[in-house]
Formats: C-alpha cells, sequence, structure tokens
C-alpha cells in the first residue's frame, strides 16, 4: 500500500524554519539560496537518529549524524554544526571527552549543546554543564520541548501540529495495543512510526496483532488525511497480521471511511472489546478474554525482553493535569445529571488529591475515612463512581464489596492499592471492580481513569 507523500519545507529566511504540510500533489516550495541552520545529532541508538533526522529536515535543517562518540568528534571538526545535540552515553569517545575536546578547539568551542540521557546522576549533570551545555532532556524524550529548545538556541520559529492528541502504544502477548484520545495529531502519529519500531525491536516481536482502541475520539472530513497516516503506519509494522486488525469504536466517522476504502477492507470494526480481544487471542466466546483480570493484565505493558532504554514518549509538554481536567469536565458536560463520586480510604492525603483534583468539574466528591461509613451512606445516596482503598480499619475495602454485591448495588468502583496489595487487587477484580490505581499515582492518570470509566461504551 502506498503512503501518501508528506511534503516539508522552510520558509522565511534564514532564520526561519516552519514545517508545512502539504496535499499529496502539491510538492512544497524550494529552499534554494537560503542559508539552512545545522544540527550534528550523535546518538547510538540508530532509530532516535532516523527519527531526529526525519524531523529536523522537515524543520528545514541541515542535519549531520554521528554514530558514537569518535565518529561525532570527526563530524564537529570536519563541519562545524549551528547546534549539537549530544547523548550522555557514547562508546569509542565518551560524551564527557567529546565536549573537552569541543571547549578547547576554538573553531567549535561556541555551539550549544543540548544533551540527552536516558539515566544520569547529579554529579553528572553538574559535570557536563560546565561544557557550554544548554539544555538537558532525559530520555524517553518529549520531542515538543526538545524542538523549542532548538527553536531558542537557534533563533528560529519551529512549528508542529499542537491539536489536541493522546495517544498510548504498548506490547502484551505479541498483541500491539495503541489508545488514541481527543483526536489527531500529526506530529505524535509519526512519532508513533518510530515508538512501534522500538517496541517491536525490545520485545523481539517481528509482527504484531493490533488492537486500535479510539474510544474517546469524534473526528471529521479534516481529520482524514492523519487518519489515513495513522493506519498506513500501523498497518506497515503489522505485516501479514494486518489482516486480523480490531479497530475498538462506536466512531461513524471511522466506520464509514473503512468501509469506503477497499485498501482497509480486511479492518474490523467493532465496538465490543471482548468479542475483538477474543478474536485477537484465537479464544471461544466464553474463554478466559471475558475474565476482566486477564483483559486488565493484556490491557497493561508487559516486561520487554531486552533491557535497553526507551528512546521515545508519544506524551508532549502539553498532556498536563490542566488538559486532563478539561477532559474531566468534558465528561461531566456529557452527564445528563450531576456526577456523585465517593472517595473511601483512611488516607486524608489521598482522599484531599482526588477532592483537588477534580475540584473544577463541579460534581459532588464525598469523603469517607472507612468501609463503614460509606456503607451507612447507601440507604440515602446514589454513586456514578467509587474510589475504593482496600486496605482499611473498621471495614476493609473487600468487606464492602462483598456488602454491595449482598444488596445487589451497581455502581463502577475503581480499586486504590500499592504495589504490595498485588494479590489483592487480583481478587477485588473477580468481585467485579472495573479498574485500580496504584499508589502513589499522579494527577492525569486518576484523570484519564476517571474519564474512561465514566465514558465507557464497553
Amino acid at each position: 500500500m502506498e503512503r501518501e507523500p508528506r511534503g516539508a519545507v522552510a520558509a522565511g529566511g534564514e532564520n526561519t524554519a516552519v514545517m508545512r504540510n502539504y496535499p499529496a500533489d502539491s510538492g512544497g516550495d524550494s529552499l534554494a539560496g537560503e542559508v539552512m541552520k545545522t544540527i550534528l545529532v550523535i546518538d547510538e541508538s540508530a532509530l532516535f537518529r532516523e527519527y531526529l533526522t526525519t524531523k529536523l529536515q522537515e524543520q528545514g535543517f541541515e542535519v549531520i549524524v554521528g554514530k558514537d562518540g569518535l565518529d561525532g568528534v570527526v563530524k564537529m571538526r570536519s563541519d562545524p554544526p549551528d547546534l549539537i545535540i549530544l547523548d550522555y552515553h557514547l562508546s569509542r569517545k565518551s560524551s564527557i571527552e567529546l565536549l573537552k575536546e569541543k571547549k578547547e578547539n576554538p573553531n567549535v568551542c561556541s555551539i550549544p549543546v543540548i544533551m540527552v540521557a536516558s539515566k544520569i546522576d547529579r554529579l553528572k549533570l553538574v559535570q557536563a554543564g560546565k561544557y557550554d551545555v544548554k539544555k538537558f532532556f532525559m530520555k524517553p524524550v518529549r520531542t515538543d520541548a526538545l524542538f523549542r529548545a532548538v527553536s531558542e538556541l537557534l533563533d528560529v520559529d519551529v512549528h508542529v501540529d499542537t491539536s489536541p492528541c493522546i495517544i498510548e502504544a504498548h506490547l502484551n502477548d505479541d498483541i500491539l495495543f495503541v489508545e488514541i484520545a481527543r483526536g489527531l495529531n500529526a506530529e505524535k502519529i509519526e512519532l508513533l512510526r518510530f515508538r512501534i519500531a522500538e517496541l517491536l525491536n525490545l520485545y523481539e516481536v517481528q509482527y504484531p496483532r493490533v488492537l486500535l482502541m479510539m474510544t474517546d475520539v469524534e473526528l471529521s472530513d479534516d481529520d482524514r488525511a492523519k487518519f489515513h497516516t495513522l493506519l498506513d503506519t500501523i498497518i506497515e509494522y503489522a505485516g501479514p497480521y494486518a489482516r486480523h486488525m480490531k479497530i475498538l469504536t462506536r466512531s461513524e466517522f471511522v466506520t464509514s471511511f473503512i468501509a469506503a476504502n477497499p485498501d482497509y477492507k480486511m479492518i474490523e470494526v467493532t465496538d465490543n472489546l471482548n468479542k475483538a480481544m477474543d478474536e485477537l487471542l484465537g479464544l471461544r466466546p466464553d474463554d478466559v478474554a471475558h475474565d476482566e483480570v486477564v483483559r486488565r493484565k493484556l490491557l497493561s505493558t508487559s516486561e520487554p525482553r531486552k533491557t535497553q532504554e526507551e528512546s521515545f514518549q508519544l506524551r508532549f509538554d502539553e498532556a498536563t493535569v490542566e488538559e486532563s481536567s478539561e477532559s474531566a469536565d468534558g465528561a461531566e458536560r456529557k452527564s445528563k445529571r450531576a456526577v456523585t463520586v465517593a472517595v473511601v480510604d483512611d488516607d486524608p492525603i489521598i482522599r484531599q488529591l482526588i477532592v483537588t483534583v477534580f475540584g473544577r468539574t463541579g460534581w459532588s466528591i464525598l469523603e469517607f475515612e472507612n468501609g463503614r461509613t460509606f456503607v451507612e451512606s447507601l440507604d440515602g445516596q446514589k454513586y456514578d463512581l467509587v474510589f475504593l482503598d482496600i486496605m482499611m480499619p473498621e471495614m476493609n475495602g473487600f468487606q464492602v464489596l462483598k456488602h454491595i454485591r449482598g444488596r445487589d448495588i451497581h455502581f463502577p468502583v475503581i480499586v486504590l492499592s500499592a504495589l504490595s496489595q498485588q494479590e489483592a487487587v487480583v481478587t477485588a477484580m473477580r468481585m467485579g471492580v472495573h479498574s485500580f490505581l496504584i499508589k502513589p499515582f499522579k494527577p492525569e492518570n486518576l484523570i484519564r481513569k476517571t474519564v474512561e470509566i465514566l465514558n465507557s461504551n464497553f
């Protein structure tokens, strides 16, 4: 299947690098006669080098690549760049040795440096800072922040797609799970290509089966080109398993798009998670894929077979608590009645965190310091969602769940647990709990999980 070409040019003079997405037949403009800024990328990850080279060239930069420390020094001396993006962990010549040589060479000593690293302690960071390292990023790098740093250091405008979009990707049991929320973003779709390649390498999977989950995405005709690129990106790596690809959604746009495009006739669109999981796993409809614990285990990230560090981060800096709060506001607006949430936890800090995170929504948040007081409230109060701690005095989470089941009361429950309570979580899931959060949890994860449960159609 041929991919639609994507054009990207620089325009506006020697101090401007602007990315433009053109229709397939437009081709873009010429850069002839303009002086391009040059960036030297020194990193031993071929995939990371390829990604940075692709993106920086799209922005109008000339890119030179150093495959290790020694190669980087040679390139730096022979063709001095305007900026160096340098990995801390290098072979043949260390990054610190490279920086020392750079400092002693009057032809390159003033070149600014952006350093990236998977692991580094404070002492090494201070050491690197002596050698004109202007910015430092931990891997996996948030690429929007990296490009902003490039823009600042080279005094150029770097424009990227800022469309709201959340993309998550992980592998489990040789199944590639891609989850998309809020919308489509061209930058993140291109980044997904490299993230999938990295996952397949880490897990030593040649071709994965694929489940694309788009349960909270509203698309329109303006998204056709992006959606086309998204599908082609995933199909490219699915190989022979592309004919078994599933899309979990209730979007009429997605359903009609797939039905109208013969190139995607092998993709099945469904709104039934059980059915999609059964077919991907090759199980009977009454087999273990219907077990909530099994599904949750599959829908989470498993341990990779290789120990190398990951380079790619699908989340950008704009994916903050404020963004997630807007999603929570949207969930509340979709509800035809007020949302009432119970927080049942003996830890006052946890209760206050949840109350604070959802403070903007206007929801009714009721706090309970133990299971007994919560159970007593059930006679006169209905809940749309309950956060339930497992280990509490007077009446623990298991006793609460048993009481709820005995009274045939139905509402979604999210269990709050510590990592040491794994067996307890499994038991709670078998008692009908909808999901769980591991303490300590980040506010954005709390909100995402809440929106997922309240907006769940499956």
